[in-house]
């Protein structure tokens, strides 16, 4: 499968008879057909991934792993989504058939548009890393829409974010904001396998990193002494790393607009970790992106504590694969990333090998794993439609 595959263009049922006119008062979900509402999300489900774990937990012997607690499911989601693999959400034209929208941007993932005061996401089943287009994953915008809406829903308490509400499994509609051009990356773990993960430029000498005083004698996948952060700047095809002073010296932010969105982004990122160990896991880095309102109001935007934008460890299996110089389990796109940094050079290469059938399909499941361990409900497949 190939990141061009032509995925089914409109799986988002009945948008061609929505009317989004580019000004109004009501909220936006009001204009969206009744199917296409959903409830943030999915019926409740036993714990089982996280309670058993939990059970195995302290007797003699390892722990069974958190990824094989239900093999029976696991089962049942990888078959899904061999049979998904040809209807993929890729592409989007949601303003030739929406009244009243306008595309404002495509980037790796989603699809933006714009209605008035409004944005309209479309998170896509496009998988990216090393700043391109990998390949689509079944199921993935769907995830990670749902994951999304989960945690902006309960880190309220830290921060305003700009969802305005969801119509469809892929969509959120949100507040208009002037985005920061920075983008807050907050790491508990040496680790990572990109250009600028912190693992990376550690390896290489690299012992002041986005203003952080790193100490020598690290090794990958070492847990840092506190969580730290560091930013990057938003540029079209890589992101780069910088000081808080350079953003402030630069204009980028203002100092109390910085200081703000970073004591945002250090307690979601402290709460995200307690929310994933008492489920079995680890949050090991995120990234997080804020805008300004006319009234002057940071929100939390884009997306939060998904696969996409964060690592996820098995907490179980952590230290003793740690002690043994192994990878940890990981819940997360470096799954797929380890595998093309050892077939290729994803960062150079014209053409990238296909991701094979069984990486993509059990990239799925470990999404739908994420989504299911994290909320304790249980992940709706939805039904192949072919157009």
């Amino acid at each position: 499968m190939s990141p061009s595959a032509p995925p089914s263009a409109l799986r988002l049922r009945g948008l061609p008879k929505v009317s989004l006119p580019a000004s109004s008062s009501s909220p936006p979900s009001a204009r969206f057909p009744h199917h296409l509402s959903m409830s943030a999300s999915s019926s409740r489900r036993p714990p089982p991934l996280a309670a058993t774990a939990a059970a195995a937990g302290t007797g003699s012997g390892a722990s069974p792993s958190l990824l094989a607690a239900d093999p029976g499911h696991r089962d049942a989601v990888l078959l899904a989504a061999r049979g998904a693999m040809a209807n993929c959400l890729g592409e989007t034209s949601l303003h030739l058939a929406v009244p009243g929208l306008r595309l404002a941007a495509k980037g790796k993932v989603r699809d933006v548009y714009e209605s008035g005061e409004h944005l309209v996401l479309v998170t896509t089943d496009r998988q990216s890393a090393f700043d391109r287009v990998l390949a689509s994953i079944p199921f993935k915008g769907q995830v990670l829409n749902e994951t999304s809406l989960w945690w902006f829903d309960r880190t309220r308490h830290i921060t305003p974010n700009a969802v305005v509400s969801s119509p469809d499994k892929n969509v959120t509609i949100a507040k208009r904001c002037s985005v920061f051009p920075v983008e807050f990356v907050v790491r508990g773990y040496v680790t990572g396998s990109t250009d600028t993960s912190l693992w990376t430029v550690y390896n290489k000498g690299a012992r002041n990193y986005c203003g952080n005083v790193l100490r020598d004698g690290m090794v990958k996948n070492q847990k840092l002494s506190a969580n730290i952060l560091t930013p990057t700047t938003k540029a079209a095809d890589h992101d780069v790393p910088v000081t808080p002073e350079e953003i402030i010296n630069s204009g980028l932010m203002s100092k109390e607009d910085f200081d703000e969105a970073r004591s945002k982004a250090l307690s979601l990122f402290a709460y995200g970790q307690e929310v994933a160990l008492e489920n079995g896991l680890i949050l090991v880095d995120t990234k997080y992106e804020f805008g300004k309102t006319a009234d002057g109001t940071i929100m939390l935007i884009d997306e939060v504590h998904t696969p996409d934008s964060s690592r996820y460890w098995i907490a179980d299996s952590y230290e003793e694969r740690f002690s043994s110089g192994l990878e940890p389990e990981n819940v997360d796109k470096e799954f797929l990333r380890l595998w093309f940094k050892n077939n290729c050079n994803p960062y150079e290469d014209a053409v990238l090998p296909e991701a094979p059938e069984e990486l993509v399909c059990e990239l799925a499941w470990r999404y739908i794993f994420l989504f299911e361990t994290i909320t304790n409900t249980k992940f709706e497949i939805p039904k192949t439609q072919c157009h």
